[in-house]
């Protein structure tokens, strides 16, 4: 089809458009060009309403229920407009009148479908449409395909992505990815490896999502180790992959490769975005540098909530409540809103640095001002501040004040908070009260600990040998303790209760003197180390 050089102008002032003022120009061009039925003119007005910083989802609406006969194209360009403003409900209502009108999909307007049947949680809509690329004859589209492997990871149902991954005549590196980052979304990170070590050809994706996997379920050290097999590759990682390693640094304490990251960041000359700015503070401030993380925060030109939350609760991890307050307060001048772990990072800084006056003047504020209504790791939290500071009384009356129609769970968080708090004051009658209620709530090995540690600090060993032994006769077991520590570049881990580290001897010798260390300067804490 050929256009006039005036159409060609119009078609172009489309392409250039900039915001909203400029689409209403170019669209009363189209008119004045004889564009108004034109697909490729209208399909372009449609797309750019469905920017979600520059368009208008009405404006789109309003020009596509004047369309009298709608093409293909036009379609898929409304349903993508639609799935991009999370309009998931009138994507399907596009989608219906499209059948109604005897217009057939093709491969990139299923692909918009699952993806809303995968938003709004709807396994059955899911199948309807498998069951109808099925029926048009889509089973061995890719498109289709790697979308219906998505479809079902969000349901969890990786026996459905497995078949369709199966039943692909081709497979891309994206249908490599999607399993992997399936199989890892449901915890079985051992089928993800399977996958990722049987993909043909490694790109940035499958790398990235076999890293991403191990560290989500808090396997770091496979995921550092997999980061550095990465290196000696020629592929070069993006900024989802250093995320993640980042994130597996923090949790680690590995300084060194977080440096690293940061180096080469700088090497490349390249400005820091804000998920990468905030992965890096994250990182100083739980491997110790709260003074590196701080000044990356005050260097970042963007931040955003998250990024805040991260520089709060670094300064609560270290204790330093006024620098978290203080923080606090920048954050509501910057008018930035804060969300629910902004709030449990103020209330965790309060309560370290044992500011039981200010944590309770900001759990009103989030209240009244923030109408964010309090969770269990809210109250968990105030009730540990306040438990800390020896005002118990005041924090059962908040454990009371939690809503009747709560989860169980949730009045399960306050009490244990409780509990620890009144063994670590030695407080005997009322960890017995905290105690008795988490039996009613759930079973939870953690109880039986603490109370058996209790009664050993304070000389009960009867007491403590009895609920050591209810321990066993119930079946429930606690899960061993694990730390680690960095050395010279390398990171030894260490499981209650395991002694195969090769200079555990020298080890127990050097616990030995710390402890008779702290006896002999007369510790608040003489139970620290029963076992």
């Amino acid at each position: 089809m050929s256009y006039s050089s005036s159409s060609t102008r119009c078609l172009q002032l489309l392409e250039k458009c900039k915001n909203l003022k400029h689409l209403h120009q170019a669209h009363a061009q189209v008119f004045t060009c004889g564009l108004a039925h034109n697909t490729f003119a209208l399909s372009r007005i449609l797309a750019f309403c469905s920017d979600p910083h520059h368009g208008s989802l009405s404006y789109a609406s309003k020009l596509f229920q004047h369309i009298p006969q709608p093409t293909l194209c036009i379609y898929n360009t409304m349903l993508k407009a639609l799935l991009l403003r999370n309009e998931l409900t009138q994507t399907l209502n596009v989608f219906t009148q499209m059948l109604q009108n005897g217009t057939y999909p093709d491969n990139y307007t299923l692909p918009y479908v699952l993806k809303a049947s995968a938003r709004l949680q709807s396994s059955c809509l899911g199948a309807l449409v498998h069951g109808f690329s099925l029926k048009l004859g889509f089973e061995s589209d890719i498109y289709v395909g790697n979308s219906l492997i998505v479809m079902y990871s969000a349901f969890d149902n990786m026996k459905g992505a497995r078949y369709v991954f199966d039943e692909m005549p081709r497979l891309s590196a994206v249908s490599w990815t999607v399993m992997i980052c399936g199989y890892a979304k449901v915890g079985d990170v051992d089928t993800a490896r399977v996958f990722f070590d049987e993909a043909p050809v490694r790109d940035r994706g499958i790398w990235g999502a076999m890293i991403s996997g191990y560290v989500q379920n808090n396997c770091f050290k496979e995921g550092l180790y997999l980061f550095r097999l990465m290196q000696v590759t020629d592929v070069e990682p993006d900024e989802a992959v250093f995320v993640s390693v980042l994130c597996a640094c923090a949790h680690l304490g590995d300084l060194d490769i977080g440096i690293w990251i940061h180096s080469y960041l700088n090497r490349l000359g390249l400005p820091l975005s804000v998920r990468l700015g905030t992965g890096l503070i994250d990182m100083y401030a739980k491997c110790g540098k709260l003074g590196l993380a701080r000044g990356l925060f005050y260097e970042m030109p963007q931040r955003d909530t998250v990024c805040w939350n991260a520089m709060i609760s670094g300064m609560a991890m270290h204790g330093d409540g006024e620098g978290a307050l203080e923080l606090f307060r920048e954050l509501e001048e910057a008018r930035v809103w804060p969300d629910d772990i902004t709030f449990i990072a103020v209330f965790t800084a309060c309560s370290y640095a044992g500011m039981a006056y200010e944590g309770m003047r900001v759990l009103d504020k989030m209240c009244r001002v923030y109408n964010i209504r309090p969770k269990s790791e809210h109250y968990g939290c105030i009730v540990d501040l306040l438990s800390r500071a020896g005002l118990f009384e005041e924090a059962r009356e908040i454990i009371e004040r939690i809503p009747s129609s709560s989860n169980p769970s949730e009045e399960a968080v306050a009490w244990r908070a409780f509990l620890s708090a009144c063994c670590n004051h030695g407080q005997a009658q009322l960890a017995e009260i905290a105690a008795e209620k988490l039996f009613q709530l759930e079973r939870h090995s953690g109880v039986h600990v603490l109370l058996s540690n209790l009664y050993a600090a304070a000389g009960k060993h009867g007491d403590a040998g009895r609920m050591r032994s209810l321990m066993r006769n119930i079946g429930v077991d606690k899960a061993p303790g694990c730390s680690s520590v960095e050395i010279d570049r390398a990171v030894y881990e260490f499981i209650a209760g395991e002694k195969t580290h090769p200079q555990m001897e020298e080890i127990q010798l050097v616990l030995q003197t710390i402890i008779k260390q702290m006896d002999f300067s007369g510790s608040d804490h003489p139970y620290l180390f029963v076992v």
